[in-house]
């Protein structure tokens, strides 16, 4: 099955030069022009690689890598023009998985694709969070509850998903909106409780606790 590749580069010359051998090497290829664009597009669709460029328009590559890794462990490749060694050093600090700099080789950067893809496949098989009696499968997009499967919204998954990959960690209603419905949400806050009470219901558990006055939150286990 094809790999799918999200290019977030704002040089129409760059998307091009990345995406045309992308593609006949046989991946799946999808555009944003911005970072608020490819933040959007991650949050909407499933991406098996990340290509960034750092100096974007609206968010800066830094921060989408940053908002990425606080739901996802998906491979990031920064792809910029900033060579220093703070920059790069930067990069790795906010948990990119590689760093090229332009002008770059297109056979070197496929090769480095490849690389990092076939690292990172075997993790993804086997890609299972466990919590007490719940299990959600990544590559399934499925979750069970005392091996009883559990039919949850695509908003519902992505909550559980976030909770169960920063245990411990409160979430506010502002972070669940940004990270989970994306920044081009327009409506009521409010509406997060709505799917928290839904969620509870449907796992049958009270193990999203309200944390009064900030968020929510499912406790590391003892």
């Amino acid at each position: 099955m094809y790999k799918r590749i999200l290019i977030i580069e704002d040089e129409t010359a760059i998307q091009k030069i990345l995406s045309e051998p992308l593609t006949f090497a046989g991946y799946k290829v999808t555009i944003a022009s911005d970072g608020l664009e490819g933040i959007n597009k991650f949050n909407k669709e499933n991406f098996d690689l990340i290509l960034l460029d750092i100096m974007l328009p609206k968010i800066d590559g830094y921060t989408v890598c940053e908002m990425i890794r606080h739901k996802s462990q998906i491979p990031i490749i920064l792809l910029t023009a900033l060579d220093s060694e703070d920059a790069q050093i930067k990069g790795f600090d906010k948990l990119a998985d590689d760093y090229i700099t332009k002008p770059f080789s297109i056979k070197l950067l496929l090769k480095r694709v490849e690389a990092l893809l076939r690292r990172t496949s075997a993790d993804t098989l086997s890609d299972i969070i466990c919590y007490k009696e719940i299990t959600l499968s990544q590559t399934e997009r499925k979750v069970t509850v005392n091996g009883q499967e559990v039919a949850l919204t695509h908003l519902e998954y992505e909550i559980l998903l976030l909770f169960l990959k920063n245990k411990g960690r409160v979430f506010t209603r502002d972070d669940l909106l940004n990270l989970v419905w994306g920044y081009d949400f327009v409506g009521d806050a409010k509406g997060v409780n709505f799917h928290i009470m839904n969620l509870r219901k449907k796992l049958n558990s009270d193990y999203i606790e309200t944390v009064r006055g900030v968020g929510y939150r499912i406790a590391k286990e003892d």
